[in-house]
This record gives structure tokens, sequence and C-alpha cells, in this order.
């Protein structure tokens, strides 16, 4: 039996009673508000995992409020947004990110001289959402839109420990085993052979670091599913590149004390996969640059580490070692599980990665401040009804989709009522 703690508190799943945990929750959110964040793009629409995402949500309970934050080409997408959510019983909200009313809300405040239009991607899809899920909700929980092993126990489990007060949390990370099923494969690339052999040798170049420590602790420090408090949401800085997520773990370090800190068990777990890219500027191997950019620019901010080309060369060196041991480790772990396990594909990648560390430390170099969109309280410094006029902005284009929606004759998705099979 796994027991291991790390440095945050890792909540394992010992076959917990879900229904005890669900009924408890139910119970804690008449008293402290919940919503679900879901950043989107158009196209996740006519995938099947959104379709799958809004059917296990119609019976979460425990969840008083709905956000998507939606990237949509034309007002026809989104009255089809609209459409395709209608069914949840919760307060839903679309927020229309590139839709002109929203522009001109962040127009406004560019005016009044803080400029997040400049802002593009996921990054500025999180800030908005968790600024309007902020209104209602005292806990707010975070995924994706295109996972294809969802269930309700997900954002049960995301939220429920930061609305049991007795257990102290204000942030709560999911980890998970990243596994395909046809075939069975091991995924998480990025995880297993960019971002773990990476911590170990930054740790072997720069020595003990609590930064480094507090990273390593976290199972799977690139999950896109997590839970925060309204003040948590307020006050993190939001990182506008690849490096979302570990810059966010950045953020929480800089903000929480770690035993406010947990990280929670989902199973397993998938979504649709990135490509690994055609150069250090493209697919996966963009994401592992802005991730060791982040990790570089918190060591030399949180821990005064002054980081030199010689460093960066040697964690090229130290990191190819490393991970190359770590695909020994895997190949085992595969094979006693009869998963496929391509090493020499897996050698190849990390072949890829390595070279991503030179790049990375270029950019750096050139921009050691990397791109952070403001935290709320900032924003609300300069106009304090800014939640208020997205919000409204919202619901304003929610009404006039109504009319598009009859004039593309839309119908409402067929959805199934049987509760029983969702965990």
């Amino acid at each position: 039996m796994d027991y291991k703690q790390e440095l945050i508190t890792t909540i394992h799943d010992f076959g917990c009673d879900l229904g005890y945990i669900e009924d408890r929750l139910i119970h804690l959110s008449q008293q402290s508000s919940t919503a679900v964040l879901i950043p989107a793009l158009y196209d996740e629409l006519e995938r099947p995992a959104l379709a799958q995402i809004r059917e296990h949500l119609r019976h979460c309970e425990f969840v008083d409020t709905v956000v998507i934050c939606l990237y949509a080409d034309t007002p026809e997408q989104y009255a089809r947004a609209v459409q395709f959510f209608d069914p949840l019983p919760q307060q839903t909200l679309i927020i229309w990110e590139n839709g002109p009313r929203v522009t001109q809300v962040l127009q406004h405040l560019r005016d009044r001289g803080l400029d997040l239009t400049r802002f593009r991607g996921k990054g500025r899809a999180v800030w908005l959402g968790l600024g309007v899920a902020s209104l209602d909700a005292e806990a707010i929980a975070l995924h994706d839109a295109d996972i294809t092993t969802y269930d309700r126990t997900y954002p049960l489990k995301l939220l429920y420990p930061l609305l049991e007060k007795e257990f102290g949390i204000a942030f709560n990370k999911a980890f998970y085993a990243r596994l395909g099923s046809y075939p069975r494969a091991l995924h998480g690339r990025v995880s297993r052979l960019f971002v773990t052999p990476l911590l170990t040798a930054m740790t072997e170049v720069f020595g003990y670091r609590d930064y480094l420590r507090y990273l390593s602790a976290y199972r799977y420090p690139l999950s896109g599913e997590f839970a925060l408090t309204r003040n948590l949401a307020l006050n993190t800085r939001v990182p506008a590149n690849w490096g979302l997520e570990v810059g966010l773990l950045a953020e929480v370090y800089r903000n929480v004390a770690k035993k406010q800190i947990s990280q929670v068990d989902l199973g397993v777990f998938d979504h649709k996969h990135q490509g690994l890219g055609n150069s250090p500027d493209d697919g996966l191997q963009k994401m592992c640059r802005d991730i060791m950019c982040s990790i570089l620019r918190t060591l030399t901010e949180m821990e005064q580490v002054v980081i030199s080309i010689d460093h960066i060369h040697t964690l090229r060196v130290k990191f190819r070692r490393r991970a190359q041991d770590f695909t020994r480790q895997y190949f085992v772990d595969a094979r006693f599980n009869n998963i496929a396990y391509n090493r020499h594909q897996e050698e190849e990648t990390i072949e890829r990665f390595e070279k991503v560390i030179e790049r990375a430390g270029e950019q750096y170099f050139h921009d050691p401040s990397g791109a952070q969109i403001p935290d709320w309280t900032r924003a609300l410094a300069v106009m304090p009804d800014l939640r208020e006029q997205l919000r409204d902005a919202a619901e304003h284009d929610a009404t006039e989709s109504g009319a598009i929606a009859q004039t593309l004759g839309l119908s409402l998705p067929q959805l199934s009522a049987n509760p029983a099979s969702l965990f």
C-alpha cells in the first residue's frame, strides 16, 4: 500500500466511500458555494469528450455554478455552445472570451492603463474564468475540456478538500496515471521524459533548493486539473504561455503555506495528445521550453539563484543521463504491467527534449521576466466592477444567442438520465 507523503499533503484513494464524500460535499456546498471552470475551444464541442463531461456535470449536485470560457470564431459557434450547455441544471455562464462584448470590456480596462488585450490562449481564458467564477464561488475547480476518462468523481475529489474546513486546504491539484487504452501505453511524455529528469538534474547543479523540492513533491506537476479558494484565485498571476501549469505552481508557492496545499489521486486519466513538434518552437517542445523558463525564473526570483550559460550546458549533459536512467525504470514498470513500451522512441524523444534546454536558456537570458497576466486584485484596483461587467457581457451574449439558435434550428442534445452509471 502506498502511504507516502511529500512536502505537500498527498490524498490517496484507498477505496474511499464516494457516496459519503458526495453527501458531505453537498452539505458543505450549501454553506460555501462552488464552481467548475472549463476553458474550451469551440472545436471541443465537436468531440465526444466534452459531451461526456457535460453529462456527468448534470448530476453534480455539489456544483453550484459552471463557467465555460469559450474561444469561438463566430456568433453562430457561440450560439451552438450556449445550446450545447443548456441542459446543465447549474447556473451556467458561457464567456465568449474573444467576442465583441468581452473585448470591449478589456479595451475599457486598457484605456485606464492596464492592457490585457495582448494576452491570448488558455492563460487568458483561465484568468477571465477565475474572475467571473469568484463572484459567487468560494471554491473553484478547473479542468480541461478534452478529458476522455471524465466522471463526476473528478470535481468531487478536487473540491471536497477545500470545503472541509478542518483540512485547512487552499489549493488542491490532481495527480493520476496517464494511460492510453487502445493500445495500452504510457502517456504524459513531458512529465515523464522532461520535467522529472530536469528537476533531478537541477537539484544536482544548483544544490538543495526548497522550490525544486516543492515541485518534485507533485506527482503530476503538469496536470491541468486543480481547485483553489476564491482568495487564491484573485491573488494569482496567470502565465500566458505553455508553461501555465508550472507557472501556476510557482504562484501557489509564493502565496500559500505548504500545509495548505494538497494533491489528490484521480486514478487512471487520459485526454487528447499533442504532437512533439518539428522544432523547439512547436508542439510539446515549445511546452518544454516554456516550462524550463518558468522554473529558471522562479529559482532566480524566489531562491536568489544566479544562472549562467555554463549552468545551461551542465544541465543539458546531466538531463540526458538522468532521463536515460528513467527510461530503464519505465521499461521495467511497463513490461511488468503488459504495457507496450518503445524504448527507442522514448530515447529519441529525450534527444529532442535535450535540445530544448539550450533554446530555453537562450530565451531566459533574453527575456527573464516572461509573460504573466496581472492578478485580479490589480485589475480590480483599476476597474472595481470588472468582474460584473464580464458577467453581464456573458449574459447578454447568451440572450442574443437564442435568436441565432432559432434561426439555425438548433435542438437540445439528447442526454442520459441515469446518474447511477456516472461514477
